[in-house]
């Protein structure tokens, strides 16, 4: 979901742009029609300032600098300059403006829908709290410094003033903030859906595809290594043949639960197809992703499978080929490629072990001799 926020607030940015710049078409003309109103100017100026930071987000997001504190800035600035807004029409000396405006108002709505684009639930009510808040805040003032239905201000263009009007202009504001909230939940809940193999519960090929092309960018920018792993379950065929296809569903699930509790947060596993899996390892070296598929191996080939229906344990072993960014590839192509080409070099090689690159350290003969002796002890027993 962060990923997809991150991706949501490009579109904020560009959506905040082209509205800035149509905003800014209506004081620039009132300005130019009725040179005598101050206020055409006081709303020039916001719009200008508005503008200027809209394009500078907007250049930051495109160049990917967004940080996990750019959402909750930018939700803060887009509420706080409606509000703004509202406030120069106080200092114009115009309440009533401010308090019953018919198309400033109306832009915090603007606000807050832009936040569900951010799929972040905190910063949709976050923005439907700061509204009403600043919203109130504004109206108070007026009240508290103004006599609004004072007949000095007849004949009442943009309406009297009571209370009663601005509490449900504020509780509108409120459930704008709800059902943006209530549509982020929603939409959280089909990308999970799309995004999960629903067997095992990682995550599926399509948003590996989507993750390792994010990451790989991530890699370039910050001059990273990045490791990928093809992973497959050695003889599953047999496997599924000797016990039962429930019995093999159940091995997946094992498998895919250790490889989650096994991995760091920032890593991920994905189904690739059938009983074959890939990792994405960022930050990792080729030694390094060696090092964590060979404990992962021996923890595998150590896990116990409790068969469905029976009072039985069967055992599973796997093999993996690594691939490494940049040494092996520099697209998702070809470092799947090379971390495909050396799983099959793994299985050619007798299985239940881990093929990385020449350059990273591997474990000796005499240590996978010595694994398979205890492995085949195991399954004797």
């Amino acid at each position: 979901m962060v990923h997809a926020g991150a991706t949501g607030e490009h579109a904020v940015a560009w959506i905040r742009l082209v509205l800035t710049g149509l905003l800014l078409l209506v004081p620039a003309v009132s300005s130019f029609l009725r040179p005598s109103e101050r206020q055409n100017y006081v709303g020039l100026g916001i719009t200008l300032c508005a503008m200027g930071f809209a394009l500078l987000v907007y250049i930051a997001v495109r160049k990917d600098l967004q940080r996990s504190w750019v959402g909750m800035a930018t939700t803060v600035f887009d509420v706080s300059l409606v509000s703004a807004a509202l406030v120069a029409f106080l200092l114009l000396g115009q309440p009533h403006v401010a308090v019953n405006s018919r198309v400033v108002y109306e832009a915090y709505f603007i606000a807050i829908g832009a936040t569900s684009l951010r799929y972040d639930v905190r910063l949709c009510l976050l923005a439907g709290a700061l509204a009403v808040a600043q919203y109130l805040g504004v109206v108070w003032y007026a009240d508290a410094h103004f006599v609004l239905n004072d007949a000095s201000y007849a004949p009442f263009v943009y309406g009297m003033f009571d209370w009663a009007t601005q509490v449900s202009r504020a509780i509108l504001l409120l459930i704008a903030a709800i059902l943006s909230a209530t549509v982020v939940v929603r939409a959280q809940q089909l990308r999970r859906l799309s995004t999960i193999d629903r067997m095992t519960g990682v995550y599926n090929r399509g948003y590996f595809d989507e993750r390792l092309g994010a990451e790989l960018s991530r890699a370039r920018r910050q001059s990273e290594p990045l490791a990928v792993v093809m992973l497959d379950v050695d003889h599953f065929k047999r496997f599924n043949d000797n016990h039962g296809h429930a019995a093999g569903d159940a091995g997946l699930r094992a498998l895919t639960t250790l490889l989650r509790h096994s991995i760091r947060r920032s890593d991920l596993v994905a189904r690739y197809g059938g009983e074959e899996f890939v990792l994405v390892l960022p930050i990792t070296t080729a030694e390094q992703a060696v090092d964590k598929l060979e404990a992962l191996r021996r923890a595998v080939g150590q896990l116990a499978i409790r068969l469905p229906k029976h009072d039985t344990v069967a055992r599973l072993t796997i093999s993996a080929g690594i691939a490494v960014f940049p040494e092996d590839g520099v697209t998702a192509d070809e470092l799947i490629d090379q971390a495909d080409a050396r799983l099959f070099e793994a299985k050619e090689g007798g299985r239940n072990r881990v093929v990385g690159p020449p350059f990273a350290a591997l474990p000796t003969a005499a240590e996978l001799h010595s694994e398979r002796s205890q492995h085949r002890r195991r399954a004797n027993r």
